[in-house]
């Protein structure tokens, strides 16, 4: 009776074991029936947020971190669901599995499959916060190399959070969309009467379709004529720094053919903010002339052709081509003009110099590079060729020299007017092209068939005989004193990512990241299929929040790569330095004033 009792005691806990037991798995598959989470995308999704923390080009701030970082898990999540499905349909069922595993799987306990996924999710967990928690770190390196303020290290774990909800978000739209293809494929069944094995395929190539029609006719066009209406609304406003020129060599003035109230924001704080030749000689030290500097708007004339005309027509009114050096300058986005490029050179030539310039869009440099860089080209190519057929009816020995500038967008839009090398050659006198995009097809050209053992990042063209690349002063001087005219340079940071970002990030390592990284790059910085591409997609709206001398910001380079690219016979470097000093400042007042 004793040994009956105590036998019997233990059963009813047991019980009650087993049913809290099956409480908690039924908890567990309520909430798996609400997230319906996909486990191995979970992993994947995971992987890629741990990777999208490693370190990029430029230092990103917790928040900006999670927004990027929830997108690249996103996109982790959908490959691992992809990976799931390609197993359960195509691999797990050619598998032979011993009759000893079957049976072992089948009569696994529910708390041991509610245990492994609880599992699953803690380590996922805990690796997200740690790779936050070595981010800020990275982060930190990648000031210090840039000599900025650190990032703070507080608010990094709160990166998982924010990449959390952006997963979440964008998964829910993901599934809407899944919802969606399985509505045209039922009604592709049951009213168009297609086959059920035809109309899943065909359900997918319907919304994909519509889906990119929709975004490249309807949106992109929606959205674009609205930023258009926007910026140009902006175009119209004019700095309380800008005020109308009166001097005759500026367009604008009231002698101009380019009015006033055509030239846009940008064109009217070109014209209105250049060094006059006070100035210009207090720097010098000899007596300077006041520099011409001509700009025609979008509102300027109707069209390419006629705003070219008014600008050549500026040039002839002002007399720019019995200056000693003529600059033709592809401006960026929305017309704008670097005033450190500008006033280094007028400086470097007392004065003596004209200035042109024109506005192909109202649009910013990263919305025109989507929609405007055909314009770009066209602008710069049709602007060149019309002031180079006017410049070489002169006499050989009354001309000015010819110079090219442009800088990121402009860069491309000016590298339009010239079909390669040789046509360089034949028709300028010096070129500076500044953080060129990585889609400049000359750019790309000269980059690619570098001379062999030489880094992408400071690339040698046939032994640096025409053309150079630098990030520094130094670097201009390399690698031999023996430079040719005409003289054509590149500047680019290795930090830029306006240069190195490309759609081939997605699927190759470029050279930049086989080779040893740049100065201002942190050496833990490594290519990820995809999570790179994102990376430095993402450090591009962010290209100029950095110090001089990293990222996008060349100002303290610009003046000598002026001075290596066309110097004049008095150039010292006492001079050198006091332009430099001068035009910092100049960019500084800028910059407080706009």
């Amino acid at each position: 009776m004793t040994t009956a009792d105590t036998s019997s005691t233990p059963r009813p806990v047991a019980r009650e074991d087993a049913a809290h037991d099956n409480l908690f798995i039924r908890g567990i598959h309520l909430v798996e029936r609400f997230f319906h989470p996909n486990y191995t995308g979970l992993v994947v999704a995971t992987m890629f947020f741990g990777l999208s923390l490693t370190p990029s080009l430029l230092p990103r701030d917790w928040f900006f971190q999670g927004l990027l970082s929830g997108i690249n898990a996103t996109i982790g999540y959908g490959l691992g669901c992809a990976l799931a499905l390609a197993w359960r349909k195509w691999v797990a069922p050619r598998i032979t599995w011993p009759e000893q595993v079957r049976t072992a799987w089948a009569r696994r306990p529910g708390w041991s499959l509610v245990a492994g996924k609880s599992a699953i999710v803690v380590a996922c967990l805990i690796f997200a916060v740690l790779m936050s928690i070595q981010s800020s770190k990275w982060q930190r390196q990648i000031t210090d190399l840039m000599g900025m303020a650190p990032v703070s290290d507080a608010g990094y774990p709160r990166t998982v959070l924010i990449g959390a909800v952006v997963v979440g978000l964008l998964i829910w739209i993901s599934r809407l969309v899944v919802r969606l293809v399985r509505t045209v494929t039922r009604a592709l069944n049951q009213w168009v009467r297609i086959p059920a094995a035809f109309a899943r395929p065909l359900g997918v190539i319907v919304v994909v379709v519509a889906a990119v029609l929709l975004f490249n006719g309807v949106l992109a066009k929606g959205f674009f004529a609205v930023a258009n209406s926007a910026f140009s609304a902006r175009n119209s406003h004019t700095s309380a720094h800008a005020v109308q020129p009166t001097l005759p060599e500026r367009s604008g003035s009231p002698d101009s053919l380019a009015k006033w109230e055509t030239l846009g924001s940008e064109g009217r704080w070109f014209v209105s903010n250049a060094p006059n030749a006070l100035a210009i000689g207090q720097v010098t030290g000899t007596p300077a002339r006041e520099p011409i500097r001509v700009y025609a708007g979008l509102e300027s004339a109707d069209g390419v052709e006629a705003q070219t005309d008014v600008a050549v027509a500026e040039l002839e009114r002002t007399k720019a081509f019995e200056r000693e050096a003529l600059v033709v300058i592809s401006t960026t986005g929305t017309g704008w003009v670097d005033t450190t490029s500008a006033v280094a050179v007028e400086l470097m030539y007392g004065g003596d110099t004209a200035l042109v310039a024109t506005q192909y869009s109202y649009l910013p440099s990263a919305l025109s590079f989507l929609s405007d860089r055909d314009k770009s080209m066209t602008m710069g190519r049709t602007l060149f060729d019309k002031v180079y057929d006017r410049w070489s009816a002169l006499p050989e020995d009354a001309r000015p020299k010819l110079l090219v500038y442009g800088e990121s967008l402009g860069s491309q839009g000016s590298e339009g007017a010239f079909s390669g090398l040789a046509d360089i050659r034949n028709r300028a006198d010096g070129v500076l092209w500044v953080g060129p995009p990585n889609s400049n097809r000359l750019w790309s050209e000269f980059v690619t068939r570098r001379d062999p053992g030489t880094d992408e990042i400071t690339p040698i063209y046939a032994d640096g005989m025409s053309v150079r690349f630098a990030a520094s002063a130094d670097q201009l001087a390399q690698p031999t004193p023996v430079w040719n005219d005409p003289r054509i340079v590149y500047l680019q940071h290795a930090s830029d990512p306006v240069v190195w970002w490309s759609p081939d990030l997605l699927f190759s390592q470029p050279d930049w990241l086989r080779e040893k990284r740049g100065p201002d790059v942190s050496p833990a910085m490594s290519w990820y299929p995809i999570v790179t591409f994102w990376q430095v997609a993402a450090d591009l709206p962010r290209a100029q929040t950095v110090s001089d001398g990293h990222g996008h910001n060349y100002g303290n380079v610009v003046p000598e790569a002026w001075a290596a690219v066309a110097q004049p016979p008095d150039y010292t470097p006492e001079l050198a330095a006091r332009i430099e000093t001068f035009v910092l400042e100049a960019a500084a007042t800028e910059r407080q004033l706009k």
